[in-house]
């Protein structure tokens, strides 16, 4: 699907590895999304992987809105 020099530019860019990646996204493909447990592994991982802190409420309030399928469009423009 995509290639290795797709995943070295992501990796410049964003110092984050391509196993980092393909992890994260086996956990996404795999993992229940109503979850959690599930989505609270994720959330955290996501946050390591770009060197954010995140707030337990922050958290809390990702996990509520995917799990009550309220992820708007412009996900960036949520928090």
């Amino acid at each position: 699907m995509f290639g290795d020099s797709f995943f070295k530019k992501v990796e410049q860019k964003t110092n984050v590895s391509k196993d980092s990646i393909l992890n994260l996204a086996n956990k996404l493909q795999n993992g229940n999304m109503k979850d959690e447990a599930t989505l609270s592994e994720v959330v955290d991982e996501i946050a390591n992987m770009t060197g954010k802190n995140i707030t337990k409420e922050k958290k809390d309030k990702i996990i509520k809105t995917i799990i009550n399928d309220q992820v708007p469009e412009d996900v960036d423009k949520m928090f």
